[in-house]
């Protein structure tokens, strides 16, 4: 069986003189005092592939992430946040994307509507000349964006990948969609489902134990995974734990291993190699390139 890649990890470290938090940011903005690829380990139980997601108290500054991928990259891959649009004075996003990608960075996340400036087409968001360099970058040499965003945000991000069809998109969380009191509200999922015919777009499943009451064994979550599936393919999901992240499990070491365990044996709909792809299998083409095996 393919090794689970952890495809979405929050890792930031105490050392605060090597790795500085932006300016403006102290310890009482960060969720935990530090999360380290070695707290990832104690709770998976094992040195797992991880897609180390840059921090936000870090702003653009990706030394910490960088240095873990080049100290070990078959384990490690990341995700990078590149400004599209800012009223600082900052190099063309495409050309960011590449010098990042040549330290190991492959996917670089953006934010939905609610993050960005207010302009007059609000609509179409994504409608900026910085927005369609990425886009173009991203296809050319094989990377990825990977959105942050709400199921409002869906549609616009469908029509730019309508423009860009050669290029990876990732939607973050489930694209937003949640299940509250066991029911999934039909407007987001219809919004998530319809992405599903644009070869592109992929979703990362998760944080299981954030996308519904939150209770092992996670089972209220499993329509949501089997729509998921049914709407992209396996082939197309990832799984993420989201570990480092703003919403915690109740008890780590448990939850995480349920959390695994709802697709390589609860989900009994999918099948043995659907189960390696959403574990591993996607992660490992998409994140860390088709030669990159663990």
């Amino acid at each position: 069986m393919t090794t689970v890649h952890d495809a979405h990890v929050h890792v930031w470290s105490a050392d605060q003189i090597r790795y500085p938090l932006a300016p403006g940011l102290d310890d009482g903005d960060l969720w935990l005092p530090s999360f380290t690829p070695d707290d990832h380990e104690s709770i998976a139980g094992g040195r797992l592939p991880i897609n180390l997601v840059q921090m936000t108290w870090y702003g653009l500054d990706h030394r910490y992430i960088l240095d873990l991928i080049e100290s070990e990259p078959s384990r490690f891959t990341g995700t990078g946040i590149v400004p599209a649009i800012c009223d600082a004075s900052l190099p063309r996003p495409d050309r960011a994307m590449l010098e990042l990608a040549r330290g190991g960075i492959r996917a670089f996340r953006l934010r939905g509507r609610a993050a960005q400036p207010a302009r007059e087409h609000a609509e179409h968001w994504l409608e900026h000349k910085a927005y369609e360099l990425m886009f173009g970058c991203a296809a050319e040499h094989g990377l990825v964006l990977s959105f942050l965003c709400a199921p409002s945000d869906l549609a616009e991000i469908g029509r730019m990948c309508e423009r860009f069809p050669e290029t990876s998109v990732i939607l973050d969380h489930c694209g937003g969609v949640r299940i509250r009191n066991s029911t999934i509200e039909s407007g987001d999922l219809r919004s998530l489902v319809a992405l599903g015919v644009l070869p592109g777009v992929n979703v990362k499943f998760g944080p299981v134990h954030g996308l519904g009451g939150g209770v092992a064994p996670f089972a209220d979550v499993l329509p949501l995974l089997h729509t998921v599936v049914d709407a992209y393919g396996a082939g197309r999901v990832l799984w993420e734990s989201d570990l480092g992240g703003p919403v915690q499990m109740q008890n780590s070491q448990e939850d995480f291993g349920a959390c695994v365990a709802l697709v390589s044996d609860v989900a009994d709909f999918l099948t043995a190699e659907q189960r390696e792809q959403i574990l591993g299998g996607t992660a490992q083409r998409l994140l860390w390139g088709e030669a990159s095996a663990s």
